[in-house]
């Protein structure tokens, strides 16, 4: 059964009830700000403030909620759900948001309009900040929702991960959508038909793109993994790479892979990724104490980019008990 739209009472999202308590603890200096339109007040840095400072008459009609469970197959063997795992069900999310609003066509997440004009999603940029990894059988909670992004043919979605039992945050995400033609394979421009067709479900405020992620060169990386290929088994149903296998590319070239985990995790995407494209990946690696940060990039054979990152590490909790 497909979650509804309507959700039981809950007073985390209700301005008039809303306490700081429910803020994720460990966060970043850059994370993706929500800018608010010119008759609102001034924003804060930060997802969750933000969020109660949205002119919404009733914030429950614009999320969507949905629990899932952490599968056995989704664990690490850092005994905790993958963060690829938890970037599948963000995904999902998505369309079964189109899809409870009576909005889904043919694809992932397309409006019929969409379907129409043969246009499908494509992230454009994403951040991730994660506080605590679930682990096997634990229930976690999504909230799903849209809002207007400043990218001028895109659209904003955001996610809150909670323990489904306690209601502790264990993770925020951000991130910004366009649209391209599945037989032309370029980006196309936001159909107003498509965002009236998304308007009953975007909230009223906009995305501010600031991170500002570097290009690297095969002179300056520390690491480099050449021979990586595009296999059929990568590919999602708009027939290129699934985000989450970029997630597995770059994680490799970390060199405290099986000490620390990673808590905040920066994506933006320059081109498609299609079947038996030959990449090679490139990262540097920099230490502040116990932490480390990353960049990454990659990169086609030919030279052309296919994805900037940044990730910032923490020592593994589970080495610590």
């Amino acid at each position: 059964m497909v979650p509804t739209r309507t959700i039981a009472a809950s007073s985390t999202f209700s301005p008039a009830n809303y306490t700081p308590t429910t803020k994720i603890s460990v966060r970043s200096d850059n994370v993706i700000p929500l800018c608010m339109k010119s008759n609102t007040k001034p924003a804060f840095r930060g997802l969750l403030v933000k969020l109660v400072e949205a002119p919404v008459k009733n914030i429950n009609d614009y999320i969507y909620r949905q629990n899932f469970t952490i599968r056995s197959f989704e664990i690490g063997s850092n005994q905790m759900a993958t963060i690829g795992a938890l970037l599948n069900h963000l995904q999902d999310s998505i369309a079964n948001n189109v899809r409870a609003a009576g909005l889904l066509g043919d694809g992932f997440g397309a409006t019929p309009e969409m379907t129409r004009r043969n246009l499908i999603w494509v992230v454009a940029k994403m951040q991730v900040l994660v506080d605590r990894y679930p682990a096997w059988g634990d229930v976690v909670q999504i909230d799903n929702w849209f809002a207007d992004s400043s990218a001028k043919n895109g659209i904003a979605n955001h996610w809150l991960l909670r323990d489904a039992n306690t209601g502790e945050t264990l993770a925020q995400a951000n991130s910004v959508w366009i649209m391209m033609n599945k037989k032309t394979r370029k980006v196309s421009k936001f159909p107003e038909e498509v965002r009236g067709e998304l308007a009953p479900i975007t909230m009223d405020y906009c995305v501010s793109e600031d991170i500002k992620l570097s290009k690297l060169h095969d002179n300056t990386a520390d690491f480099l993994q050449t021979g990586l290929t595009a296999r059929w088994s990568d590919l999602d149903i708009n027939h290129h790479v699934n985000f989450a296998k970029y997630i597995g590319w770059i994680l490799e070239n970390v060199p405290i892979l099986k000490t620390h985990e990673l808590f905040d995790l920066v994506l933006e995407f320059k081109r498609e990724c299609r079947e038996g494209d030959e990449l090679k990946s490139l990262t540097t690696f920099v230490e502040h104490g116990g932490n480390a940060e990353c960049e990454h990039m990659l990169q086609l054979e030919n030279g052309s980019e296919v994805m900037r990152g940044r990730t910032k590490w923490r020592p593994n909790i589970m080495d610590n008990i």
